[in-house]
């Protein structure tokens, strides 16, 4: 199969949105069992309307000041995929939990890759013995790679390297949860809450439930987070295609992050590949704005297709496609969000407590599990379910917020000239070489999602010593009120950092003081400064 190629490397020719009456996207995703073609179509019209006049905001949350009485449960969770981590372990602790889930809760065929590291989290909240954690491993790989035009590759190990079995994950935890004595509502859908001063009262399509504590764990177009959002528009968009698929050459290493062509159609170029258990998978990534000119999902996955043969030195023929992956993750400045709200609380992506460099998701919510299921706790033990006390469970996190800026330089406006179309693969050549050389502990957080003060300070510098004008250029393409928004938050991370010995040893401490509020006050705080400083990473 072949694909008309509008675009030469590096040229400058006017892209074409536009698909052909078949395009080789519509060939081979039509293909796929389960005709993803149609998941790629509705992913498309929700790309498009992003990009357009925003919607009117749903009105699903209100507020009554009238008591609502004894509520049946502790926490009910609206979103079940991600929602069963933080409820099987809640549930484990003696809490009256509900999770709704407005389809049936099963994980999807596609592994979740992640550190081995991170799943330990699994073990030490007692949610999966060692046997079950090793039987939820499907894949494992090593080494990965990272990779720029003109730039030695640079190779790492036990990063990203194992991929989970969501089937057998989610389900390990779904029947841990109603052991427990959780309540699980599937093929149920969140219509609306009404939030009283002592409870919550949730209608679904099918029945009405009152709890103490709501956790919204939909997701990014979360209903909820839409209403809170209003017309906000996101700050930078992820694009992601891909597909798993067997035939290819070599299949013993995966990619990290990878670039091999210039800026095409304003913006650059990214790759991730991981070894499945059943074939590789490979991701093309991009990071955008949401302009009413950006293309479409579909002409991106074109644009997969088409350079997938260089990426991966095969022929598409070869392949046989076993699934296909795309969606859009957006992501805001003004995050993680506030909610307005008493006893409710955004918790995974609706929060978007990830980094704008991620896509979030499970990575996210393992790395946050065991600090929302400790916080959640005394929460409900001390009765902390106002607006200021809940904000403490999703705080200002810096190390999160400075790499905005790490974004901006891998970003292209919509309508901005272009004059070194290489620029960004030099600057990240040049930030890579540096971290590399400054050894694992600079690196290594990096590659996880993790910022840490002094990493990053090292790596700043050495980048400034060994590659001066590389640098100097980035200082008119990001402009000056980005660098100082940058510079403020770079700032905090090193205050957060001097105050995170303090937070471990307010954790570590034997000294509790009586009062469940103050208990919970000096511990959100302690995990504040611990998690907004990247202290909560270890090599």
């Amino acid at each position: 199969m072949s694909l008309d190629n509008p675009f030469k490397l590096g040229g400058t020719l006017t892209p074409i949105w536009s698909s052909s009456p078949m395009s080789q996207s519509q060939d081979i995703l039509t293909q796929i069992p389960g005709n993803p073609w149609r998941g790629l179509q509705n992913a498309d019209r929700r790309w498009s309307q992003l990009r357009q006049t925003p919607p009117p905001s749903p009105h699903v949350v209100e507020e009554s000041p009238q008591p609502l009485g004894e509520c049946e449960w502790d926490v009910v969770i609206c979103g079940g995929t991600l929602g069963i981590l933080l409820g099987a372990s809640l549930a484990q602790r003696g809490w009256r939990v509900a999770i709704i889930e407005r389809g049936v809760l099963k994980g999807r065929d596609q592994e979740w890759n992640i550190s081995r590291s991170e799943l330990q989290t699994f073990v030490e909240l007692d949610l999966l013995t060692p046997e079950e954690l090793d039987r939820a491993i499907a894949s494992e790989y090593n080494p990965a790679r990272v990779a720029f035009p003109g730039s030695p590759d640079i190779w790492v190990r036990d990063i990203l390297n194992l991929g989970v079995d969501p089937v057998y994950l989610l389900e390990t935890l779904k029947q841990k949860f109603l052991a427990a004595g959780g309540t699980l509502l599937e093929q149920t859908s969140f219509q609306n809450a009404e939030i009283h001063p002592d409870g919550v009262q949730i209608t679904t399509d099918g029945q009405s439930l009152t709890s103490r504590l709501l956790l919204d764990a939909m997701g990014h177009f979360s209903p909820i987070i839409r209403q809170i959002r209003g017309q906000q528009r996101p700050d930078s968009v992820c694009l992601v295609v891909g597909t798993c698929a067997q035939g290819y050459p070599n299949n013993e290493t995966g990619d990290l992050f990878v670039s091999f062509t210039p800026i095409l159609n304003q913006c650059q170029y990214f790759w991730e590949a991981f070894p499945a258990r059943d074939g590789r998978t490979t991701y093309l990534f991009t990071y955008v704005d949401t302009h009413r000119d950006r293309f479409s999902l579909e002409f991106f996955f074109d644009e997969y297709l088409r350079l997938l043969p260089e990426y991966q030195k095969c022929q598409l023929d070869q392949l046989d496609f076993k699934r296909a992956l795309f969606g859009m993750f957006p992501s805001y400045r003004n995050s993680p969000v506030r909610s307005p709200f008493p006893r409710l609380l955004p918790i995974g992506d609706s929060s978007g407590s990830q980094s704008p460099l991620s896509f979030g998701g499970f990575g996210a919510m393992v790395r946050h599990l065991k600090r929302l299921t400790e916080g959640v706790s005394e929460a409900l033990t001390a009765d902390c379910l106002d607006v200021q006390s809940l904000a403490l469970l999703q705080p200002y996190q810096p190390n999160l917020s400075v790499t905005w800026l790490f974004q901006k330089t891998m970003t292209v406006g919509a309508t901005e000239t272009v004059k070194n179309d290489r620029a960004i693969n030099e600057l990240l050549a040049a930030v890579f070489q540096a971290m590399e050389a400054a050894g694992d502990e600079v690196l290594r957080p990096f590659l996880q999602d993790v910022v840490q003060f002094g990493s990053l300070s090292q790596a700043l510098f050495r980048t400034s010593i060994s590659s001066p004008l590389t640098v100097a250029k980035v200082v008119p393409q990001v402009g000056i009120p980005p660098l100082l928004d940058w510079l403020r938050h770079y700032l905090a991370l090193g205050g957060y950092q001097a105050l995170s010995p303090l937070g471990r040893a307010i954790g570590n401490s034997p000294f509790n003081p009586d009062d469940s509020r103050q208990r919970y006050y000096l511990n959100r705080w302690s995990d504040a400064w611990t998690y907004g400083s990247g202290g909560d990473y270890h090599l």
